[in-house]
């Protein structure tokens, strides 16, 4: 009884010495769970094979030793005997972590948490699917079929591709929104089609959106607002919109979140950049729009619109720009004007502000027909100036300017909404933006395109005199175009796409609002020539850039870091000078900055030198091994066999480590 128990104690500690040598020493995260099996599989075989070796060793007579000399060699066999197999076991370990690399156990309730998520996840993943074949868009995520096969031309599949997202739900509908802005990315007739999108949803009962603004307010409303109309503005697939009073009688716009908005939206996130990678990989259109790094981008973006202090930080960011313009210009009465946040009745999901009285653009025909030809062309020119002065002058500007964010105040100026996204320019941008479109204004082919390849991502195969051309014949034709035939901005966008030259995100949106700004402009003036207009008004903003002030502080703060650099010459010429007559100049390559480069470097030369005094030892084991010179022993062994026995073993094992430093992961 007593021998079995010594050895299970045995039996277990032999299990579990063999994962705590392989993760101290050999720095193998093996899981417990192996090592324990291996480490059984060590004791089992350990004894046997021990007894085996002592057996072929000669030294035992009758099961007893003659003499202490027999009994301390005995031991030895034992002893290395144990090792070796000890040492094979880890071998097997450091085997299994390089093929089957130990995974940690998840959590069982994260695990039934995430089998949900996935339920939920496949459900819809293939109601998506579904709905893109029932409307023939299965090109996007697998091979033809025979609804897609009726699609013969591009126009067909546009509308197909709309119609499954209209039917997919409200991240779908935005998304397809944002990349309707995205011409550079995104060819005719996919852009017309897009463009089509509409996120309106139905109403939420007023006790239903009582609900969330309470919430989020964390009092009862009538401590913040006054009134509120239970009838909403405007409804929309993520937000719906009332007015209201606030205590002091002020009228505002209330924006309040849809409460299931964000959750759906986090939901297909994942699906959409599934579909996103799966359509890349298997389709040429993929490819060609380049789908997953879009579908990162854009559902990026759509998780921030959700955040309504982004959009009222934003908002505080364009006031700022046209509160500059109106200094600058000496304006009494800005033409522009921005509602204001009120922060005590705003958080994540609500957003307050003023109310802007008027009509947007887009519906105010009937009032701009009653307003005079000079009336009209005096907002379509300040529009115009203070839209070019916010995006060269200042680098932050209205990211979606379309006739339905910009209101006609019943005052005759104009307001603007809707600051969901805006755009924001560094000033070295800002200045070839600027070489642009004097460029362009002057039909300058060559300064414009190369204004235009200091801007964009050029790949390294792109063919830069076809560029210029394309570019060249975009300013030439412009003029000669009729009015209102598309704009000058999006076709230069067309060529970028077309060379499949990459243009950064802001700079993106900054085309696009001067597209659109054209939109606007013609709606105020049909026939306002944007091109015409702002030649005058752009080489005024750009001798601004470059004035006397501006050049005079850039000149000072350039000074400054010259002299810095010219009071440190002397003594780095003196320690230069020094180090040339000791003969201690070098030259130093650095490719790891600091403390990084010196633990790499000793590092990789531990690795050396522990491989090389590993394959010694083992050389060293092998000679003593085969030499039959040195002390004899009885039944044969010699003093350099078990010598070269336990050098062996130990050079075996820092092989071992070695291999395990090749082929394992690391712990974390």
């Amino acid at each position: 009884m007593l021998a079995d128990i010594l050895t299970a104690l045995f039996a277990i500690a032999s299990a579990f010495l063999v994962g705590f040598v392989a993760r101290r020493i050999l720095e193998t995260p093996v899981g417990w769970p192996r090592s324990i099996l291996v480490g059984l599989l060590v004791f089992s075989v350990g004894l046997p094979f021990s007894n085996w070796m002592l057996d072929q060793s000669g030294l035992l007579v009758d099961g007893r030793t003659d003499d202490v000399q027999s009994a301390l060699l005995a031991l030895a066999v034992v002893v290395l005997s144990l090792a070796w197999i000890f040492a094979l076991g880890l071998a097997v370990l450091v085997a299994l972590e390089a093929i089957f690399p130990t995974r940690p156990l998840p959590n069982p309730i994260d695990v039934a948490r995430a089998g949900i998520r996935q339920r939920k996840r496949t459900r819809r993943y293939l109601q998506i699917l579904a709905i893109a074949s029932q409307h023939g868009a299965g090109w996007l995520v697998h091979g033809t079929s025979r609804v897609e096969r009726e699609l013969t031309t591009s126009q067909q599949r546009a509308q197909a591709l709309v119609s499954t997202i209209n039917d997919s739900g409200v991240t779908f509908v935005k998304l397809g929104q944002v990349l309707s802005t995205r011409r550079d990315l995104i060819p005719e007739p996919y852009i017309s089609a897009l463009s089509t999108l509409q996120s309106s949803a139905n109403t939420l009962a007023w006790d239903v959106v009582e609900t969330v603004i309470q919430g989020e307010l964390d009092r009862p409303i009538d401590e913040v607002f006054a009134s509120i109309d239970p009838a909403p503005l405007a409804a929309a697939s993520v937000a719906q919109v009332h007015t209201g009073t606030l205590l002091d009688g002020t009228p505002v716009v209330v924006k309040v979140q849809r409460p299931a908005a964000r959750a759906q939206v986090e939901a297909d996130v994942d699906i959409i950049l599934r579909l996103a990678q799966r359509a890349e990989r298997q389709t040429r259109a993929g490819k060609d729009l380049r789908l997953e790094s879009v579908a990162r981008g854009f559902t990026s973006t759509l998780l921030d619109e959700l955040d309504y202090r982004i959009e009222a930080r934003n908002m505080e960011m364009i006031r700022t720009a046209l509160a500059l313009i109106a200094e600058d210009d000496g304006e009494e009465r800005p033409l522009l004007s921005i509602p204001a946040v009120h922060a005590h009745a705003s958080t994540k999901r609500l957003l307050t502000m003023d109310l802007v009285a008027g009509e947007p653009l887009s519906r105010a025909r009937d009032r701009l027909d009653a307003m005079s030809a000079d009336d009209r062309d005096a907002l379509a020119i300040g529009l115009m100036t203070s839209v070019i002065q916010q995006i060269l002058l200042y680098g932050v500007f209205h990211a979606d300017l379309h006739p339905g964010n910009v209101i006609l105040r019943d005052d005759g100026t104009l307001g603007l909404i809707d600051f969901g996204a805006i755009g924001v320019i560094e000033r070295s941008q800002r200045e070839h933006m600027t070489a642009l479109l004097l460029g362009a204004l002057t039909e300058d082919d060559v300064i414009a395109s190369d204004a235009l390849l200091l801007i964009v991502d050029v790949p390294a195969d792109a063919d830069i005199d076809a560029f210029r051309h394309d570019i060249g014949i975009v300013l030439t034709s412009e003029r000669y175009r009729p009015p209102g035939d598309g704009s000058i901005f999006s076709r230069m966008v067309d060529v970028i796409r077309d060379h499949r030259i990459a243009l950064p995100g802001d700079l993106a949106s900054a085309f696009r609002s001067f597209a659109t700004l054209e939109g606007c402009l013609r709606v105020l003036v049909p026939d306002f020539d944007m091109i015409a207009r702002a030649l005058p008004v752009v080489p005024g903003l750009a001798r601004r850039m470059v004035s006397p002030k501006r050049l005079a502080l850039d000149t000072q703060a350039s000074a400054a870091l010259a002299a810095v650099r010219v009071k440190a010459l002397p003594q780095r010429l003196e320690n230069l000078m020094t180090g040339i007559e000791n003969g201690t100049a070098g030259l130093r390559v650095r490719a790891i900055p600091g403390e990084a480069q010196e633990g790499f470097v000793r590092s990789i030369a531990a690795q050396v030198v522990g491989a090389l005094v590993s394959i010694t030892a083992v050389v060293v084991a092998i000679v003593l091994t085969v030499t039959d010179t040195g002390p004899q022993y009885p039944g044969g062994w010699g003093l350099f066999d078990l010598l070269g026995a336990a050098i062996g073993l130990f050079g075996f094992l820092g092989l071992l480590r070695v291999v395990r430093q090749l082929f394992v992961r690391a712990p974390r």
